[in-house]
């Protein structure tokens, strides 16, 4: 079997850890996303384990073990054409191709040389080693499915999701042990997406994906990894699972420095209070009071991004279209365009790249004239545009500084003042932060602040140009709950199925040459409608699992006699528990080579380490009603 392991890895970013000494062993078939606030190391980490970036710790696979790595932006040569470009590759398999190429060509000039006979006998006999006859074809085959149909156009004269898609192709082709995709579904529009869980369901080895798309990974994963304060926290089943699984472990963490209170003032009576001959179990005791004391205060807690900003009113009369026609150079946008925009609409616009989506939006925001028609904007309408690009900002500019251009207080929907630094702290940028330079942020951080920006202004109709392409899970969350909350219009032009769901109820969608179809419900429930009429083979979105009601807690004054029991032998299980963990942990360095071994003593540390949580978890339970 075919394993990656990390130990002990490490990376830092200037003043930040983006991991810490993590631990991981990456198997065959295993699908993994990993997820975590902008910021937090998740591409780095790709990086990391694509051999791109410095790091301490060890990555340790077999010789023969391979990688492939789609970056957010693949880079290729703009002169190339798209078959020569992602040929070009320095994997194994385009090094064969491009040999075997190289030598047929001089063989055919020179058939008689016995030297170029026995290169061409070689390098045939590499292609038939590696599988690679079919590698033109079964790029062909995956280009078409990812809408890319001009295979001699020169990379240079494709757009930025068109270079993605064949970004993509290049890294399937290779069929590597571990497949590493930075945010693929980016630019593809929903068959696409389609196309690729199905495709990745058949995949034979590993993959690691980093995705905001949450029906994808819904489809896809079988383990959910979360980096948060330089840990990596695993989670067992898809985006589902993740989401019960991490609500036990957020309200765990802000009960955490509550617990260890708790612990810490037991240990102290207990310590005060003396003990006599000391035991080795005693002394045992004693080191993990003198750890508690040494962490007290000091766990790191998760906190949500949080938007609670006021608005401005609104009036009846937000945004009318009538009779509207753009075309831009020969691509045929609105014909004879007509909408009513009405406030509290939650309107969705999705459908073909590059068929006028963003252009409509823009023509709203009157930065783009129509060829004819008119576009009526109500006299109450106060407008923020979240666009697909960043506004420029000076990267010299502090984070402070930047938001301090709207203004030092903004009001929340209570009539509160709030201060720029508790919003920035709400946007999980810290205090020691507030002072940083803005080129020391990562892209989605940008991108964060900029949406900070906007909502400072306050506005009553907001516009979302593809959101979800670089905002975090959890910042995408919040900002679906603030609209759930917001008074106002919002239009939102995305391919995120998960999002458009849970934003809007109106659907436009863009077939392309001014064709325009209008749908009233859930972008889910449209697609299932497409499938029905047109069978595709598409999968509808996984229904979301009930949530189980909390057991009502009684009130408790003391240990039963059972539980008395328990207490009496808890120590000496937690004793016998970080005991066999030490032991697993040497075997697991013994055998670093023999990975079949590894992967069994791994799933055993793992299974001891829960059960050793869970018994100091019901010790500090039992604790508090020991007489």
């Amino acid at each position: 079997m075919q394993t990656l392991r990390a130990e002990g890895l490490t990376r830092t970013y200037g003043e930040k850890t983006l991991f810490d000494k993590v631990d991981f062993i990456i198997n065959e078939n295993d699908r993994i996303g990993l997820i975590g606030t902008n910021g937090s190391g998740k591409t780095s980490l790709l990086d990391t384990l694509a051999g791109l970036a410095q790091y301490s710790g060890d990555i340790i696979t077999p010789n023969d073990y391979s990688i492939a790595y789609l970056k957010q932006e693949p880079e290729f040569n703009d002169e190339q054409t798209i078959m020569d470009a992602i040929f070009s590759g320095s994997q194994k398999v385009f090094k064969i191709i491009r040999r075997y190429e190289d030598t047929l060509a001089a063989y055919s000039e020179d058939p008689e040389d016995q030297k170029k006979q026995q290169q061409y006998m070689d390098a045939e006999a590499q292609m038939n080693e590696a599988d690679a006859w079919n590698a033109e074809s079964d790029v062909k085959t995956i280009l078409t499915q990812l809408h890319i149909m001009d295979l001699n156009q020169q990379m240079g004269t494709l757009s930025g999701g068109q270079r993605k898609r064949v970004g993509l192709a290049q890294v399937l082709i290779q069929a590597p042990d571990l497949l590493l995709l930075d945010e693929p579904t980016n630019h593809l529009d929903f068959d696409s997406i389609d196309w690729l869980e199905n495709y990745l369901a058949n995949y034979k080895g590993a993959l690691l994906v980093v995705t905001h798309d949450r029906y994808f990974l819904d489809q896809v994963a079988n383990h959910i990894w979360e980096l948060s304060f330089g840990r990596l926290f695993h989670y067992d089943g898809n985006y589902q699972d993740y989401v019960g699984q991490k609500a036990e472990r957020v309200e765990q963490e802000a009960n955490a420095d509550h617990k260890q209170q708790q612990l810490y003032k037991q240990e102290l009576a207990w310590m005060k209070a003396g003990a006599h001959a000391r035991s080795t179990k005693q002394q045992a005791r004693i080191n993990r009071f003198n750890k508690i004391k040494e962490n007290l205060g000091t766990t790191p807690t998760e906190q949500d991004v949080s938007i609670d900003l006021g608005q401005s009113r609104l009036g009846k009369q937000v945004i009318e279209l009538k009779d509207a026609n753009l075309k831009l150079d020969d691509h045929l946008i609105l014909q004879d365009f007509n909408l009513l925009i009405q406030a509290g609409d939650r309107i969705g616009i999705s459908g073909e790249n590059g068929a006028g989506k963003s252009s409509l939006l823009n023509v709203m925001a009157q930065r783009l004239p129509l060829d004819s028609g008119t576009v009526t904007i109500g006299e109450t309408v106060k407008m923020a545009y979240y666009t697909q690009r960043t506004e420029p900002i000076p990267d010299d500019k502090r984070i402070i500084n930047y938001l301090s251009e709207v203004g030092n207080n903004v009001t929340d929907k209570d009539g509160h003042s709030v201060s720029v630094s508790e919003l920035l702290e709400q946007f999980l940028f810290p205090r020691f932060m507030h002072g940083t330079l803005i080129r020391k942020l990562s892209g989605g951080e940008k991108r964060r602040l900029y949406l900070l920006k906007l909502l400072m202004e306050q506005p009553n109709v907001l516009f979302l140009d593809e959101p979800t392409n670089d905002l975090d899970i959890s910042t995408l969350t919040v900002l679906e709950d603030y609209i759930n909350h917001f008074n106002g219009t919002v239009i939102t032009v995305s391919h995120d199925r998960y999002f458009l769901d849970k934003v809007a109820d109106k659907l436009l969608i863009f077939d392309g040459n001014g064709k325009i179809e209008r749908y009233s419900g859930q972008f889910t429930e449209y697609l299932a409608n497409q499938k029905k009429s047109q069978p595709s083979g598409k999968k509808s979105a996984p229904k979301p699992k009930p949530v189980s009601e909390a057991p009502v807690k009684q009130t408790k004054t003391k240990l039963t006699y059972k539980e008395q029991l328990e207490w009496d032998g808890i120590e000496d299980e937690i004793d016998a528990l970080e005991k066999k963990k030490a032991d697993l942990q040497a075997k697991m360095n013994q055998n670093g080579d023999n990975y079949d071994k590894l992967a069994t003593l791994q799933a055993d540390f793992e299974a001891t380490d829960k059960k050793l949580d869970e018994k100091m978890t019901r010790w500090d339970y039992l604790s508090q009603y020991v007489e």
